[in-house]
């Protein structure tokens, strides 16, 4: 389990600083629509880990749960995307 907790640490922080990236440089509208995401995707995955704790699962198992949906925003975070290139995005900041 403290290998599990340790990794969910390690990835939770890199998609951290992927939101900070997306917050600073993605513009009001954009910075709005992933602060939004980012508080109700906090709260249906406190509610889902709940429901499980309730059903008996294991602290792996909701390590577990916690671990996929930090994979999922690191993978969605880390692209840029297909409107926007990492060229445009600096020469809209200076």
């Amino acid at each position: 389990m403290l290998n599990s907790l340790t990794r969910l640490a390690l990835e939770a922080n890199s998609v951290i600083a992927l939101r900070m990236i997306k917050l600073m440089l993605g513009g009001k509208r954009a910075a709005r629509r992933e602060a939004r995401l980012m508080v109700s995707e906090k709260i249906d995955t406190a509610l889902k880990a709940s429901n499980s704790l309730i059903g008996g699962a294991s602290a792996e198992d909701i390590i577990g749960q916690y671990r996929r949906r930090v994979a999922a925003n690191a993978k969605r975070l880390s692209k840029v995307g297909p409107r926007r290139s990492a060229k445009k995005i600096r020469r809209h900041r200076k």
